[in-house]
């Protein structure tokens, strides 16, 4: 993201050479150490999901808050933006990513109003989409109806939850022994990869619990730091209300 860029760079300045910016996805973290010179390093922190920047920002259409294009791109130089998934992809295919991604119990009945509306006309902006999905949901949803359903077709723009697994993998995989790797996290969908991987990654014989001895011989590759993720404090969350939801996350490699 340009704005995040930006932002560091503003932000970062002070410290002259000690920091280096590189504009590329977690997944390719492994590129990004190659060109930064390093090999291994003793400690890397990922930060995931949408920013109070891009959410507070009309023009990113991130939120529903605002009436404005259909975009959700992280990376405003991607092709595929929310405009596309809401115009393009087939009725079974939203149905998957409401279900998947947001956790949605209306699902089907958003996908087909969707595709129902889009045969009039091309669903435009965030504000035309908020108002086809209200009507699959009850008058008076406890949450706004549309914060499942935007949640999904942002993480199926930007693949979020295919991009944490790779970057899980490549991050552990540059660590030095004794290297740590922390990631803050948003919501459910993102915590659970975090936290199966770990597990995984803490986790020494996989052979099956019917044989006898271990025969595949595999040690744990790491132990965990957080046996249960650090939340916000209250007085954190007195000036960071959207903080409520952040779980952290910390492996060290062995």
């Amino acid at each position: 993201d340009e704005q995040a860029i930006e932002f560091a760079k503003n932000r970062l300045g002070k410290y002259g050479s000690k920091w280096s910016v590189f504009k590329n996805n977690f997944e390719n973290i492994d590129t990004v150490l190659y060109m930064a010179g390093a090999d291994k390093v003793t400690g890397i922190l990922m930060d995931i999901g949408v920013s109070s920047t891009q959410l507070d920002d009309p023009e990113r259409g991130f939120s529903y808050r605002y009436d404005t294009k259909l975009d959700m791109r992280m990376n405003r130089s991607s092709e595929l933006s929310a405009y596309e998934v809401v115009n393009n992809y087939e009725e079974g295919e939203l149905v998957r990513i409401f279900f998947e991604y947001g956790e949605d119990r209306f699902s089907r009945k958003v996908a087909r109003l969707i595709c129902q509306r889009r045969e009039e006309k091309p669903i435009e902006t965030t504000g035309e989409l908020v108002d086809v999905i209200r009507k699959a949901y009850p008058p008076r949803s406890e949450k706004h109806p549309a914060k499942k359903v935007f949640q999904a077709i942002r993480i199926e723009v930007n693949r979020e939850l295919d991009v944490l697994k790779n970057a899980i993998t490549k991050s552990f995989n540059s660590l030095e022994k004794g290297g740590r790797l922390a990631i803050i996290t948003f919501h459910s969908l993102e915590d659970r990869i975090v936290k199966n991987m770990f597990r995984d990654l803490c986790t020494g014989c996989k052979c099956p619990k019917e044989l006898p001895i271990c025969v595949c011989n595999e040690l744990p590759k790491g132990k965990l730091v957080t046996r249960k993720p650090i939340t916000s404090s209250k007085q954190e969350l007195e000036f960071n209300n959207r903080a409520h939801s952040a779980k952290l996350r910390v492996i060290e490699k062995l």
